[in-house]
């Protein structure tokens, strides 16, 4: 069989379950290629183009930038001279200001200016006659309060003594019970008495009747006269039965009162009382003799304070005050200085406040080895950088720097001018070798402050705000700060538009900012 008589369609095999499987299979091919292929074309290009401007649909905060500062210096070798300023030497870190630590009126001073002193020795005296006599007031008040003391004493020993021993109540206790014992026995002795005048009666009744019997034969004077003892003998006899009730109620009430005294001598109330009221007032007495003597201190060491003494070991540096300046003292309600006497200052502590030039202020470091000279020295001083200051001055456009002297000389003393020289401080070069540094600076008014960190607002490369930390360095001209670290060279500071910046969110860059501001 020859290749044109081979008909392949033969082997076909059709796996239709229907007729017309052939046909849908061509109508759904046509669709797919009609509408399907150009309806995917058109989402992917929406979804493209939705993904690129997608950001630029988003609310963005509008901001303007301002490049980081990128300064070149030269790294000289060390002890190379960089520039000079000029300056005036201090106290560091201050004058001691020596005030009168007691008010009154300076009578005397005892020190010149440039006098060196000691500590503890005399720099000025006040009158102090109202302070001596303040000092005897003190002293009888104190004598007064003493004598108060002992009779307060005498009485608590005496108030002691009765509660120990109370024979102040013995005595009449024993008094009562003597009484009480006399009265029973007169209640004991009064039925006898009362029978005897009975017997009495009765005799005298007998010898009344015989003899009124025998009147004739007897004068009527003896009649009578028995009559009479017969009525003495009945009121005798009536007198000592009404006797009875009246010994008994005195033998009771008696009784009681004994009873009350014995009572009284056991509890000892009043004796109890008397004591610790005695020693209450000891213990007052004793405040108010502390008191008096913490009086009469106050007043000794006021008239102690009459003489102003050094507080150090240093020299003086100006006189404040004169003979007859009246000093307030360390009553708080004086004004600042209306008790300094002088002033002195250390001369092992001194250091220069130097107007240093703007655009030196960047070559200045901490530590920095400083050469300070003077007229009053013939060699050179020695110095190191201590800080910059915030003090600066525009007239002179300088910014003043502080120079620690080391070893100054006994000739050098505050106020004295000098010049200083900034030598370029210790890095890893060789002596001849002087290499390029670049610096970055940033102005100061775009840094931030939080918990003790400082920070900025940059750009990134994706569009968003990012709040960086930073750590700051030395001051520099134009209103610019050094960074140390926390910034690259390429980086793009938020200058406006910074309220309400969140980290990451988006930001447009309207434009850089048209200047830095002072």
């Amino acid at each position: 069989m020859t290749r044109s008589q081979l008909d392949l369609s033969q082997l076909a095999m059709d796996r239709s379950p229907r007729g017309e499987t052939t046909a849908a299979h061509t109508s759904r091919k046509r669709w797919v290629s009609r509408y399907g292929v150009p309806i995917g074309i058109l989402v992917g290009f929406v979804m493209l183009i939705g993904a690129a401007a997608g950001r630029r649909l988003l609310p963005q905060h509008a901001v303007t930038v301002v490049p980081v500062i990128v300064k070149r210096t030269e790294l000289q070798p060390s002890g190379t001279p960089l520039f000079q300023a000029a300056g005036w030497i201090e106290p560091r870190p201050t004058a001691i200001r020596v005030a009168a630590l007691a008010s009154g009126v300076i009578e005397e001073l005892l020190v010149v200016e440039g006098q060196s002193v000691s500590k503890g020795e005399p720099i000025a005296s006040l009158i102090a006659i109202d302070a001596e006599l303040a000092v005897e007031q003190a002293k009888n008040s104190l004598a007064i309060r003493e004598g108060e003391l002992n009779r307060a004493i005498a009485e608590r020993d005496a108030a002691k003594i009765r509660l120990q021993n109370p024979v102040h109540l013995q005595v009449p206790l024993s008094d009562a019970e003597s009484r009480l014992a006399k009265a029973q026995t007169e209640l004991a002795k009064l039925p006898f008495l009362i029978e005897a005048a009975q017997a009495q009666v009765k005799f005298s009744l007998s010898s009344m009747q015989g003899k009124r019997a025998a009147e004739e034969a007897i004068a009527r004077r003896i009649v009578q006269q028995s009559e009479s003892e017969y009525a003495a003998a009945m009121a005798n006899l009536h007198e000592l039965q009404q006797r009875g009730p009246n010994i008994q109620q005195e033998v009771k009430a008696l009784q009681g009162k004994v009873d009350a005294l014995q009572q009284q001598l056991e509890l000892l109330v009043e004796e109890t009382r008397q004591l610790q009221e005695a020693e209450a007032k000891v213990a007052s007495a004793i405040g108010l003799r502390n008191e008096a003597k913490l009086r009469l201190r106050q007043a000794e060491l006021t008239l102690q304070r009459n003489t102003v003494l050094a507080p150090m070991d240093g020299r003086i540096l100006s006189l404040v005050a004169s003979p007859g300046t009246r000093v307030t003292g360390i009553d708080g309600s004086s004004g600042q200085g209306s008790s300094t006497v002088v002033e002195m200052y250390d001369p092992e502590r001194l250091q220069v406040r130097a107007d240093v030039r703007l655009e030196d202020v960047p070559m200045v470091t901490r530590g920095q080895s400083v050469e300070i000279k003077t007229a009053s020295s013939d060699g050179v001083i020695q110095g190191r950088v201590l800080q910059m200051t915030s003090s600066a001055n525009i007239q002179k456009n300088t910014l003043e720097v502080k120079v620690e002297l080391i070893d100054p000389p006994p000739t050098v003393s505050p106020e004295m001018l000098v010049t200083t020289t900034f030598l370029a401080p210790i890095v890893a070069v060789s002596n001849d070798e002087i290499i390029q540094s670049e610096r970055v600076f940033a102005p100061q008014r775009l840094i931030q402050s939080s918990d003790e960190r400082s920070f900025v607002w940059i750009v990134d490369f994706d569009q968003r705000a990012q709040r960086r930390s930073i750590e700051t360095g030395n001051p520099a001209a134009d209103g610019l700060i050094e960074i140390q670290s926390g910034l690259n060279v390429t980086d793009k500071l938020i200058a406006t538009g910074q309220d309400g910046l969140q980290p990451g969110k988006p930001v447009i860059v309207t434009g850089d900012a048209p200047s830095i501001e002072q």
